[in-house]
């Protein structure tokens, strides 16, 4: 039986992620497999791209054959280079994205969060002593005014 490691294609239309597999090469593309020995998804940067080492290892040991675009994964992560047995140096060029500390991360929402909270807050009672003035010198207008109308009637009255 001819073994194959290649990618089975998963996920939506024009959003593709792939499972490497391990599967007879007579087998449908999306078929049954053998093993599933890892995971490729194209569309995250940089490509998410997690294999077994230990599994790849033991099934191009016993002879099945990476296509081509599973072969460029393998050497990316270094796999392929571990089985030729190339010397230290040439492992694979695989970037993984910074890794953000959950710790920070959290610390910095809870901060991020706290200062909006107190900026609403100081925002709100300017607001609110803004408006308390405001109707403070319209009371301190309207006695004004009733005080002159009643200086005006008691004027009138006289006459």
């Amino acid at each position: 039986m001819a073994v194959k490691i290649r990618l089975k294609r998963m996920g939506k239309i024009r959003a593709a992620q792939y499972r490497i597999v391990v599967a007879d090469s007579r087998v449908k593309r999306d078929g049954k497999v053998i093993e599933e020995i890892g995971y490729y998804d194209p569309n995250t940067q940089p490509s998410t791209i997690r294999i077994d080492s230990d599994r790849a290892q033991y099934w191009l040991g016993v002879g099945a054959q990476p296509t081509e675009a599973v072969l460029a994964q393998l050497k990316v992560t270094g796999d392929w280079q571990k089985f030729k047995g190339y010397k230290d140096g040439q492992e694979g060029r695989l970037r993984v994205p910074e890794t953000v500390n959950a710790e920070e991360a959290r610390a910095a929402a809870v901060k991020k969060v706290q200062d909006d909270a107190e900026k609403r807050r100081a925002a709100a009672a300017e607001a609110k002593a803004k408006a308390e003035a405001e109707a403070a010198a319209a009371a301190a207008a309207e006695a004004g005014e009733a005080e002159a109308g009643d200086a005006t009637e008691a004027e009138t009255e006289e006459a």
